[in-house]
């Protein structure tokens, strides 16, 4: 695709004709680029004003969707929303949905609980996991959540879920030890 360019220069035009300009590794810095776009809220309201703009100029929302990477019917919903409360409707608002069953300060003291140890709850387990967290949950709040949400819990509180090395029953320690992929510490050489 080519950009033409008139200039008007004493009532004389002349077409130029621009090199198409071509961004290296197109498809990476395109996923880049979207990555980008839905990084924070402002970047995706500026996303959305670009594509009202190309509206204005008489892109058609199919092909607005097209270039942005978009659903059609997701710039129908811009168009929509702009038209009905102005540049207020391009922004994030707060998304429909079951409301949180924690209050705030529930959420507060459960993200302390889980820096503690499962142990420090009376529970026989090491580590938290959904379904252990989903019966802390309910003994501490008298609230039940299913095991599904409580692991989109520790992801949401920015926790990783870690899960035990197995231990086999009845294995020989020393066999065990050969086998280990790391070294053990302060030793030197092989394990």
């Amino acid at each position: 695709m080519q950009h033409n360019q008139k200039i008007v220069i004493f009532g004389i035009k002349r077409l130029y004709h621009m090199k198409q300009l071509i961004l290296k590794d197109a498809e990476l810095m395109n996923i880049a680029i979207m990555q980008e776009i839905h990084r924070s809220d402002e970047s995706k309201y500026d996303h959305r004003l670009h594509g009202l703009l190309l509206i204005s100029n008489g892109y058609d929302s199919y092909k607005v969707a097209e270039m942005f990477g978009q659903n059609a019917t997701s710039v129908q919903r811009w168009v929509k929303k702009f038209n009905e409360s102005g540049f207020s409707g391009l922004r994030e608002g707060e998304r429909v949905g079951r409301p949180n069953s924690l209050s705030n300060k529930q959420w507060d003291q459960l993200g302390k609980d889980l820096r503690k140890t499962p142990a420090q709850f009376q529970f026989s387990q090491s580590l938290w996991d959904g379904k252990l967290l989903s019966i802390h949950i309910n003994r501490q709040y008298g609230i039940d959540i299913g095991v599904r949400q409580c692991q989109r819990i520790f992801s949401r509180m920015g926790f990783r879920l870690r899960k035990p090395r197995p231990i086999i029953a009845h294995a020989n320690p020393e066999a065990q030890r050969a086998l280990k992929k790391t070294k053990e510490v302060g030793k030197k050489g092989k394990v």
